[in-house]
């Protein structure tokens, strides 16, 4: 990773021996609080800002070519964060004096409980450009761990100052010493933002204070060198989750030892539990777990890298024999995950249930599809929602005759392809239970059409996928006697078409999922009772644009 640029690393150096000399007057102003200390922070406010505003520059100006390497975008990227905390700081201290100022006695500020920890703080600062240019995660760690001592005092003093609202008439000048007070601990956050910068800066990828605990506990249990590795992103999912790869920075450029994957504690709990439980059932399929370490309310896995392609790229990127090859070993892949786990026990897969519970959130992106019933003449065209409702009702008395394992969010990108051994491999199986096959059938389906790519060629080749999956899904629901796949698929797809367009915001291609839905809804509300299996869907123009 290359060296700071002159103006980046000058203007850095102006800014921390700036901040450095604010919060000295700090220091002061609480070792004697006189106004004219507190003003000689207060009117330095544009020499802070405009450091800041110089280094942001910098960095711009050092990313703007197109060939930027990814670990210099990163460097610049951290270096503009690290200058914008520490202008933060120089607000903070700036909005303590006035708030100080405010308190007509000063005693009732506690001063002689600050500087202290001011001075620790300063000692962190002047720690910062060497930790950038040194790459120190040592010294990073203990700027973020200075947050914890501004926290201490910050509780300290609102414990007291609380007591003495509570017996003083002073309500005024402790709330504002209060206020002060507040300022100064967020003075931690601050600190630990810049932390982080400097330890994303020596890792290889934006990370969070308590995630850089988290991978160093996994990987020392896994017999790993933190300071050996590298992280790049390879995901983030839709629950918060972060997904990295781990390089050996030593080792080969293209080789990933294993993936770090962290969020909260409980989707992390289910991925394990849904790894482990693939793992009993069908050895091979999902990827092992290497480690796995919990920190409050998050959880972190170390998990085996599989190789190979995710479906989605072969779809979008592979020739047609290579496609043709995924789509064989997908397919008999499922054929046979449904045979070795099939149960007689029935299964519903509730998912008008799970499309009410989603329909909040398609409104919030697409207020338009908020409908409601309408009359034309002496046509009467239902609201959505009641489309909804009155498929429910149907769906709740055509359970499957039996259940299966199912990965349970059975998108393009949770299928691993590897080519060289063709073989499948499942990822992201937090959601893995028993239950009706068609939930994931109708998942994969819609995933398929749900991809933002207008390319003519790869339009036919979704619709040519999906056609594909459906006839495979459809000769194993009949070599099983399930009679009701056909409609319970119609309402699934309806579910997933409606769903999915809360993370489409191309209007045009929302609305082409919408109707679908609703087309969806409409044949299987209009479907006679108790003739539930004849119904045939038109999955070619389904999926066809």
């Amino acid at each position: 990773m290359g060296s700071l640029p002159r103006s980046v690393s000058e203007n850095l150096h102006f800014l921390c021996a700036e901040l450095d000399g604010q919060l000295t007057s700090l220091e002061a102003y609480f070792d004697d609080p006189q106004p004219a200390r507190a003003q000689k922070v207060i009117l330095r406010a544009g020499y802070s800002y405009n450091l800041w505003s110089r280094v942001q520059r910098g960095c711009q100006d050092a990313i703007k070519g197109k060939k930027t390497r990814r670990d210099t975008q990163l460097l610049m990227h951290n270096c503009a964060l690290v200058a914008q905390n520490l202008d933060l700081i120089a607000r903070m201290a700036r909005r303590c004096l006035q708030h100080a100022e405010d308190v007509a006695r000063p005693e009732l500020l506690r001063p002689a409980a600050y500087p202290k920890t001011i001075k620790i703080l300063r000692k962190q600062i002047k720690d910062i450009i060497p930790a950038i240019e040194a790459r120190d995660s040592e010294r990073a760690v203990k700027m973020g761990q200075v947050k914890t001592d501004l926290d201490a005092l910050y509780d300290q003093l609102f414990r007291t100052l609380t007591r003495d609202m509570r017996k003083l008439k002073q309500t005024e000048d402790l709330s504002n010493s209060l206020l002060a007070a507040n300022e100064v601990r967020r003075m931690g956050e601050a600190i630990q933002g810049i932390s982080e910068a400097i330890l994303s800066v020596s890792i290889g990828q934006s990370v969070h204070f308590d995630r850089y605990f988290t991978l160093k506990n996994i990987l020392s249990d896994a017999d790993g060198d933190h300071e050996d590795v590298a992280l790049e992103p390879l995901a983030e999912t839709r629950s918060g989750s972060a997904i990295s790869a781990i390089r050996s920075k030593s080792g080969a450029r293209d080789q990933i030892d294993a993936v770090f994957k962290d969020g909260e504690l409980e989707k992390v709990k289910e991925e394990r539990a849904g790894v482990k439980s693939w793992e009993a059932i069908y050895p091979g399929l999902a990827p092992k777990i290497l480690s796995y370490k919990k920190n409050g309310q998050s959880a972190a896995l170390l998990i085996e890298y599989l190789q190979g392609q995710t479906f989605e790229h072969v779809l979008l990127n592979e020739d047609d024999a290579t496609l043709a090859q995924a789509q064989t070993a997908l397919s008999r892949t499922l054929r046979d995950v449904w045979k070795r786990t099939r149960h007689d026990d029935p299964a519903e897969m509730a998912s008008m249930k799970q499309l009410r519970a989603r329909m909040a959130g398609v409104h919030r992106v697409h207020p338009e599809f908020r409908t409601k019933s309408m009359h034309i003449g002496n046509l009467q065209r239902p609201s959505f929602e009641s489309l909804v409702k009155q498929a429910e009702t149907r769906e709740n008395a055509l359970p499957a005759p039996f259940s299966v394992h199912i990965h349970g969010d059975f998108n393009l990108d949770n299928v691993i392809f590897d080519s060289s051994d063709k073989r499948i491999h499942f990822i992201d199986l937090h959601r893995s239970r028993y239950m009706d096959y068609v939930q994931d059938v109708s998942v994969f389906m819609v995933s398929n059409y749900r991809l933002q790519i207008q390319d003519s060629d790869i339009r036919r080749r979704v619709a040519t996928v999906a056609s594909d999956f459906h006839k495979m899904a459809a000769k194993f629901a009949k070599s099983q006697g399930d009679s009701g796949f056909e409609y319970r698929l119609a309402l699934g797809l309806a579910r997933s078409f409606a769903s999915s367009t809360r993370f489409v915001f191309d209007k045009a291609h929302a609305r082409r999922m919408m109707i679908r839905a609703r087309y969806l809804l409409e044949q299987a509300v209009h479907c006679p009772q108790g003739k539930e299996a004849r119904l045939k869907l038109p999955i070619k123009e389904l999926f066809s644009d």
